[in-house]
């Protein structure tokens, strides 16, 4: 009668079924998720991995209690895990425990219910300017010529200057004090560098078009039209962690879309196609070095990216915070919500509305809007967008 009382009720959980160790359910539950993209499968099994399964994944799904994931989530963050990995993998659990409540009927409440426990309060991103943004242009891809020796009482410096090798009467401690007293000559013109400029133009596009990472180094030299002054982005790259390299579709439906490009960018972009991209449709603008996609992993190291931002005043900077840039001058624009979230890919109003202002306008308005923007940043510091 009590079986019956519940199942009518719907308070009623298989006993059977929850004897299941939440590892074992937690890792089918992310195998059967098809939907998933690369990226969030890679992220899924890590979280699980690292913060699930060595401190809960034993005990049985039936037998997790609200306690148990208050006393997990504390263990966390008393351990040192951030608060931003620590609600990655609250949320993950909280996702798990509610198709085991709502589809499997292994209990009858999710155990999950800490109030803001998947809040991440992520610090929020800077904006650069668009002076900051052309001298980035002009640092990444910039390295010293030079070079660090061991010797008995630490590490000896030489460098290039006006063609010429030369050694620093200095000694440095560590190797990582070298590298920076290298950098540093290389800032004041006291070192040679060398340059490879094919990322000038895609950080200018990237910020300037609000592109994500994979849009951009998956985009053809077919989807760029530089008479038009648009570029269509239709696809993404998605590097998984075992290196594998995914060409799909962008990361949202919204993802899909033509964006204006800018007219003070527009000489850079015409540049870089004929210096960089082969004359096919179907060319990759952004190739690496041997000719294919850009990998996100080696980007930082082979285009000096840390010394680069540093160089600006913005140590830290994130790729992804050109977007961030790119968005924040669209917003600027006066531009309304569902304008803003079809130029940014979004199928969501939440992300858009952080930028929105209240106004209306086309793409066309915000590009020029950007471009008006632009050109009285440059007037003002008397700087210009030439190609690089």
């Amino acid at each position: 009668m009590l079986v019956e009382a519940q199942l009518s009720s719907g308070n009623w959980a298989d006993p059977e079924r929850g004897k299941v160790k939440l590892g074992d359910y937690a890792s089918a539950w992310i195998t059967e998720r098809s939907g998933l993209r690369p990226r969030t499968v890679d992220l899924y099994r890590w979280l699980l991995k690292k913060h699930i399964t060595p401190h809960i994944g034993d005990v049985p799904v039936g037998k997790l209690s609200a306690r148990l994931v208050r006393e997990w989530r504390a263990t966390l963050l008393g351990g040192g895990v951030s608060v931003s990995v620590t609600a990655k993998a609250y949320r993950l659990l909280r996702a798990v425990m509610t198709t085991a409540v709502d589809e499997d009927n292994m209990l009858t409440r999710n155990p999950c219910r800490i109030k803001g426990g998947g809040d991440e309060d992520a610090a929020e991103r800077p904006v650069l300017t668009v002076r900051q943004v052309f001298d980035l242009a002009e640092l990444v891809g910039r390295r010293p010529v030079g070079n660090i020796r061991k010797v008995p009482d630490g590490y000896r410096l030489r460098f290039r200057r006006k063609g010429e090798m030369r050694t620093s009467p200095e000694r440095y401690t560590t190797r990582q004090e070298a590298e920076r007293a290298l950098w540093k000559m290389a800032d004041d013109g006291r070192a040679d560098c060398t340059h490879d400029r094919r990322f000038y133009a895609l950080v200018l596009l990237a910020t300037f078009a609000s592109l994500r990472w994979g849009e951009a180094t998956a985009l053809r030299r077919a989807d760029l039209d530089v008479s038009a002054r648009t570029v269509r982005i239709r696809a993404a790259y998605v590097e998984r962690s075992t290196g594998e390299m995914l060409l799909g579709p962008p990361k949202s439906q919204a993802g899909r879309r033509i964006v204006g490009i800018p007219a003070a960018i527009i000489p850079d972009l015409t540049a870089h196609l004929a210096i960089y991209v082969k004359d096919e449709p179907g060319a990759l603008v952004f190739p690496g070095v041997k000719g294919g996609p850009i990998r996100r992993c080696n980007f930082n190291k082979m285009s000096a990216w840390p010394q680069a931002v540093a160089s600006i005043g913005m140590p830290g900077l994130h790729f992804h915070d050109l977007r961030h840039t790119g968005n924040q001058f669209a917003a600027n624009s006066g531009a309304g919500l569902r304008d803003l979230m079809a130029r940014m890919g979004h199928d969501s109003e939440r992300a858009a509305m952080i930028y929105q202002h209240e106004a209306r306008g086309a793409d066309q308005a915000i590009t020029n809007a950007i471009d008006t923007h632009v050109e009285g940043e440059q007037r003002q510091d008397g700087t210009a967008g030439a190609a690089g």
